[in-house]
C-alpha cells in the first residue's frame, strides 16, 4: 500500500462548511456485502440498489497487480510540483483540477485527474504524467477495462434479479463505442486545519474534501487506499461512514439508474470528510451511456405503472448537471411526480 506522506496542495483557504444531519458511527454491518461469485448474488445487488444504493463487492475478479500499479502511478503523478501537475491542463471538464469542484462555486480539500473513459482518447494523453507517461497510461487503460468488466457483470446481475428478459440492457451502453464513461483519481493530503480543530487527527463535521452530491450516471465503481473518508447517506437523512478497503470495490446507484428502474433503486448521496494527517487516494469509473441515449424507464419496470420521469436524453441531463450545484436534486427538474 502507498500513500502520500505529505500535502501536496498549496494555498488552500479555511475548511470548507457543509449543513451536516446526523453521523452514525457504526457502520461495517450496516453496508451490504456482495460476493459476486455467489449464486444469490443477483438478489442481494437489487437489494441493495433498493435499500442504499450503495454496496461493498469481493470476489470481483480485478487483478490486485492492476490496482497497485495504478495507485503507484497516482501516487506518482499528485507528488510532482504543481507546476507538472497543471501539464496535464485544467480540468474542463477533463484534466488536472485543485480545489475547485466544476464551474459553479463548489470547493473541497481535494486535487483531482478527471479523464474519459476511452482507450482511444487515453492513447492521446499530453505529455505531462510522470515520469513515464506511456507507462502512467497503460496502468489507466489496463484498470478501466478491467473495472468496465466488473460494472458490466454487476450490471447484467442487476438486470437478472429484476428479471429482464435482456439481461445487457444496462451493460451494452458501458460497452457501446460511444458509451460517455469518464474516470477520475482522487487526492485527498492532510488537511491541517482538521488537527487544529480537533486535536486528535479526526475530522470534525465541517471539513470537506468532496461536498455531497450523487453521481449522474449509470453506475459508479470506487476502489481507495486505507484511509477513511467516504459517507454515504441513509433514507432518513443519516450519515453512515464507510470503512475502507484497499482489495474490494464500492458500487453507487447513478442518476441515470434511478430513472431506468423508475425510482426502484436509490442514487445514493454522498461525500468525502477530510482527514488531518493522512493522504487519501481514491479511484472512480464512472460507467456512462452514449450521449444521445434516452434515459427513460425500461419497459419491464413499468408495464401498468407510470413513468416517474420525463424523458431526456443522457446529453440533456448533462448539460444541466453542468449548471448545477453538488449538492442540487438534479432529477427534480426532470420528475413527473415524486419518487417514494
Amino acid at each position: 500500500m502507498v500513500v502520500l506522506s505529505k500535502p501536496v496542495i498549496q494555498h488552500f483557504s479555511s475548511p470548507f462548511i457543509l449543513n451536516q444531519g446526523p453521523v452514525e458511527l457504526s457502520s461495517e454491518s450496516q453496508i451490504p456485502l456482495i460476493d459476486l461469485s455467489e449464486p444469490d448474488a443477483k438478489h442481494a445487488i437489487v437489494k441493495a440498489c433498493e435499500d442504499f444504493g450503495f454496496f461493498k463487492v469481493v470476489s470481483h475478479g480485478v487483478p490486485l497487480d492492476f490496482i497497485s500499479n495504478l495507485e503507484s502511478e497516482a501516487v506518482g503523478f499528485f507528488s510532482l510540483p504543481p507546476s507538472e501537475k497543471e501539464k496535464a491542463g485544467p480540468a474542463n471538464p477533463f484534466g488536472y483540477g485543485n480545489k475547485k469542484i466544476g464551474p459553479n462555486g463548489d470547493v473541497g480539500w481535494i486535487e483531482y485527474l478527471l479523464l474519459k473513459a476511452d482507450t482511444s482518447y487515453l492513447s492521446k494523453l499530453p505529455s505531462g504524467f510522470g515520469n513515464n507517461p506511456e507507462k502512467f497510461r497503460s496502468a489507466v487503460n489496463d484498470y478501466i477495462l478491467a473495472v468496465r468488466k466488473m460494472g458490466c457483470e454487476i450490471l447484467e446481475l442487476m438486470a437478472d434479479g429484476l428479471k429482464i428478459q435482456q439481461r445487457n440492457v444496462l451493460s451494452k451502453l458501458l460497452m457501446d463505442e460511444q458509451s460517455d464513461s469518464a474516470f477520475r483519481l482522487n487526492h485527498y493530503p492532510p488537511c491541517p486545519e482538521v488537527n487544529e480543530a480537533s486535536g486528535d487527527g479526526a475530522p470534525p463535521p465541517n471539513m470537506i474534501g468532496f461536498g455531497e452530491h450523487t453521481d449522474p450516471q449509470i453506475i459508479s465503481i470506487l476502489r481507495s487506499n486505507n484511509i477513511s473518508g467516504l459517507q454515504i447517506s441513509t433514507m432518513d437523512g443519516s450519515w453512515i461512514p464507510v470503512p475502507p478497503d484497499q482489495t474490494s470495490f464500492f458500487i453507487n446507484v447513478g442518476d441515470s439508474l434511478q430513472v431506468m428502474t423508475n425510482g426502484r433503486f436509490k442514487s445514493v448521496r454522498h461525500r468525502v470528510m477530510a482527514n488531518g494527517s493522512k493522504s487519501r487516494l481514491s479511484m472512480i469509473y464512472f460507467g456512462g451511456p452514449p450521449l444521445s441515449e434516452r434515459i427513460v424507464p425500461l419497459p419491464a419496470l413499468v408495464k401498468g405503472k407510470e413513468s416517474l420521469y420525463k424523458e431526456f436524453t443522457w446529453f440533456e441531463y448533462k448539460k444541466s448537471s453542468y449548471k448545477s450545484r453538488l449538492s442540487d436534486n438534479r432529477l427534480a427538474l426532470f420528475q413527473r411526480i415524486a419518487a417514494t
